[in-house]
């Protein structure tokens, strides 16, 4: 049976294994997931991530566009570019872009 407590921190070089229960999964089906997981290579589970990624972007930029239909592409970029990094860098990559409100 899986410990949900279980907590095994690494250092630099040595495995770092969490587990962040899911509130909406069973055991059963989060013992399934977890198998799944484990027998993805390093390249699956880097695609994983970056999936992951894309559609959290997708999403945010869907609620910017949301919340701001009047908003230009280049606005909804930067909104979000402002929102993932914070003003001060979005103010060195484009020192004469306005702040836009995500």
């Amino acid at each position: 049976m899986f410990d949900r407590a279980d907590h095994r921190f690494g250092v630099a070089g040595v495995s770092y294994t969490s587990f962040v229960p899911s509130r909406d999964t069973d055991e059963q089906t989060e013992q399934v997931r977890l198998a799944r997981i484990r027998q993805m290579s390093p390249e699956e589970r880097i695609a994983g991530v970056v999936q992951l990624s894309e559609d959290m972007r997708s999403i945010a930029a869907a609620g910017i566009r949301a919340r701001h239909p009047d908003y230009s592409a280049t606005q909804i970029k930067l909104a979000l570019f402002r929102l993932l990094y914070g003003d001060d860098l979005v103010r060195q990559v484009w020192p004469d872009a306005p702040l836009v409100a995500p």
